[in-house]
C-alpha cells in the first residue's frame, strides 16, 4: 500500500454526497436530520440557521468582534429559550468559527495556512494581523460561555446520544 506523503489538507479532497449536512434542509422543519457534529461542521450549510446567524458574523477587530459576537450569542439564548437546541448549535459554533478563524488570520498572513505552490507546506506563523488576536479573544470568550451554559450542555448531550 502507498501512502499519500503529500502535505495535502484534507478539505482538499472533500466529498459533498458524504456530508452530513446538506444544503436543502430546511433544519428548523427538520431538526431530527441535524448532527451535531465535531467543532464547526455544517455551519455554513444548515438552513435557516446559516442565514439568520452568519449575517452578523464579522471578526474585523475587536470592536467589530463585540459587537458581532454579543448579536450571535444574543440569539443563542433566544434560541435556548425556545427550546431550538439545532438554532442554540448553530450559534455556538458560529462563535467558535469567530475564534479559529479570527486567531488563523492573527497567526498567518491573509488567513492562508497552506502554501498550494509549494505542495502545501505550511506557511509561516506569525506573519499575520495582529487586531485578529483582539477578536479571536472576544469570540472565545463567548464560545465559551455557550459552551458552558448548563441548558446548552444538557441538550447538546441529550441530542449527541439520541441523534448524534
Amino acid at each position: 500500500m502507498l501512502l499519500d506523503m503529500t502535505n495535502r489538507p484534507s478539505y482538499l479532497d472533500f466529498d459533498k454526497s458524504t456530508y452530513a449536512w446538506k444544503p436543502d434542509i430546511n433544519y428548523r422543519e427538520h431538526p431530527e436530520l441535524y448532527r451535531v457534529g465535531k467543532g464547526e461542521q455544517g455551519v455554513l450549510i444548515c438552513e435557516p440557521y446559516k442565514s439568520e446567524i452568519g449575517q452578523y458574523w464579522r471578526f474585523l477587530n475587536g470592536e467589530v468582534a463585540e459587537q458581532s459576537s454579543e448579536k450571535i450569542f444574543d440569539l443563542f439564548e433566544t434560541y435556548i429559550a425556545n427550546d431550538d437546541f439545532v438554532g442554540a448549535d448553530m450559534a455556538r459554533k458560529y462563535l467558535q468559527m469567530g475564534y479559529t478563524r479570527a486567531r488563523r488570520y492573527a497567526n498567518y498572513k491573509g488567513g492562508k495556512k497552506y502554501d498550494a505552490g509549494d505542495d502545501y507546506a505550511q506557511m509561516e506563523r506569525g506573519t499575520g494581523e495582529p487586531e485578529k488576536a483582539a477578536a479571536a479573544a472576544i469570540f472565545y470568550k463567548r464560545w465559551q460561555a455557550a459552551e458552558s451554559n448548563m441548558i446548552y450542555s444538557s441538550l447538546k448531550k441529550k441530542w449527541k446520544h439520541e441523534r448524534g
